[in-house]
């Protein structure tokens, strides 16, 4: 495990600044993201919303520790994404800039109850500001190209995976008796629930782990390993966990009820079955170190099964809107990035 050496780094404005920073952009995350793992378990009233939070606050901080120790290469591709340059305090009021563009974006998406991903936010404020420092020089196309796969994957095996997934329970489950199978589905989900919460810490605390420990390299309180990445110490893995629990608690209902209640009216069966796909989808990417959006594969994962029974029964209004969101948030975050950057590195 990694430590953090606090003789060796440099407590000034700059540093607390980003740290600050660092821990709205991860509250963020847990008000408009992290909801999406339980909306499901929640709309269908297999847990209860209290319950339901206490319970993906564990699960995410159990994800990011165990597939961290696993494979932490999602936290190294957003550390490696863009280059900030040589001059550290430059780059840290860039890091910065980036941060303040995140927050910006989520919060006016969290107001209208649109769930964007956080995860593309991130990246695309991380772009947007490095853009700002250096061009296109400044940014890693190898990693990057890592990115567009997942918007992709998580798109399309989070729709296909709920159509499919659901269709099968139906054909597995026809001749069941209806309680049993009630049962079933019951104790099912809230299992899927937690398995989505654990995922979600896996893919999206790593996300933010690896932009921390940019915030703590760039003050010297930590440096980098022999492959060039970061060691994660546990003490970062649970204040994530913990910032991202705390943003759940306070403002996680509104996306619950947008992703779990409005879109898609859920029976038991369908919300077990978009939680299994989406937990399915989300295990094979962190495997594999991809960096993919949980909003993106859950929320697809929950047309699916909508669009299984019949299209009629998803609101494509709000689907719409969803996707409209998404598609603006590259060139939107990234701007705003961008043009902070410009500004803070011109004030300070």
């Amino acid at each position: 495990m990694g430590t953090i050496d606090l003789s060796a780094g440099q407590f000034n404005l700059a540093f607390f600044v980003t740290f600050i920073l660092i821990m709205g952009v991860i509250f963020v995350n847990g008000w408009t993201d992290a909801p999406n793992a339980i909306a499901t378990a929640i709309s269908t009233r297999v847990l209860k919303p209290k319950f339901a939070i206490r319970m993906a606050v564990v699960m995410n901080f159990l994800g990011a520790l165990v597939m961290t120790l696993f494979n932490a290469q999602v936290a190294e591709t957003i550390s490696n994404i863009v280059s900030f340059g040589e001059d550290h305090m430059k780059a840290q009021i860039a890091l910065a800039a980036s941060l303040f563009a995140i927050v910006t974006w989520a919060v006016a998406a969290w107001y209208f109850g649109i769930p964007t991903s956080e995860s593309h936010a991130l990246i695309a404020g991380l772009t947007g500001s490095a853009m700002a420092m250096g061009g296109l020089d400044a940014v890693n196309m190898g990693e990057w190209s890592k990115v567009l796969v997942g918007l992709v994957a998580s798109t399309v095996a989070g729709f296909l995976g709920g159509y499919l997934m659901v269709k099968l329970i139906v054909k597995l489950f026809r001749h069941t008796d209806r309680r049993k199978a009630n049962k079933f589905f019951h104790n099912g989900q809230a299992f899927g629930a937690g398995a989505m919460a654990f995922l979600h810490g896996a893919q999206d605390g790593q996300k933010f782990m690896g932009v921390f420990m940019l915030g703590l390299y760039y003050n010297g309180f930590v440096g980098m390993n022999s492959s060039g990445g970061f060691t994660i110490p546990i003490s970062v893995m649970a204040i994530c966990s913990l910032v991202m629990g705390l943003g759940t608690s306070v403002g996680g209902m509104r996306i619950i009820k947008s992703v779990g209640m409005d879109m898609v009216k859920l029976e038991k069966y369908q919300g077990f079955s978009a939680d299994l796909s989406a937990a399915i989808a989300l295990l094979v990417a962190s495997l594999f170190g991809i960096p993919v959006s949980t909003t993106h594969t859950k929320t697809t994962a929950i047309m699916g099964v909508g669009a299984a029974r019949r299209m009629s029964s998803v609101d494509w209004r709000i689907v719409k809107e969803m996707m409209l969101a998404w598609i603006l948030t590259f060139p939107g975050c990234g701007l705003i990035a961008y043009m902070m950057a410009k500004l803070f590195v011109f004030l300070f």
